[in-house]
């Protein structure tokens, strides 16, 4: 067995520090999210990651209500295709038991994520 000192294996890490610029644009990005930045996971996770340097409570509260309106939202990732226009379909509607896993998880993570959201948004006041 090889023993390295800690650190030794690591990657080589970099440090990037923001310019003034850099600030006032990371936290107007965050003040006004795009849609996709509340609606993709992926870049839902940055914003959180980043969303403490926005600084003002109220922002940071309308920032989490956007997501929590999208989380609201009618959706599923299965529709039934009516003339009328689609319906989401629920785990409990699928004969597929993959698919339904798939909406097991995706539910279970919302409430998850919801009560989180209203937690959260309670405590900004």
């Amino acid at each position: 067995m090889d023993v390295h000192p800690p650190g030794a294996v690591a990657a080589p890490r970099h440090v990037l520090s923001l310019t003034a610029a850099g600030r006032s644009e990371l936290r107007r990005r965050l003040a006004e999210p795009a849609r996709a930045d509340t609606t993709d996971e992926n870049r839902w996770f940055t914003v959180l990651a980043f969303l403490r340097h926005l600084g003002d409570a109220g922002a940071q509260a309308a920032v989490l209500r956007r997501r929590l309106d999208f989380l609201q939202e009618p959706s599923s990732f299965f529709y039934e295709f009516f003339y009328e226009g689609d319906r989401p379909l629920r785990a409990e509607e699928l004969d597929d038991p993959f698919r339904q896993g798939i909406l097991t998880v995706a539910r279970a993570t919302s409430r998850a994520e919801l009560a989180w959201l209203r937690k959260t948004l309670a405590s900004l006041g």
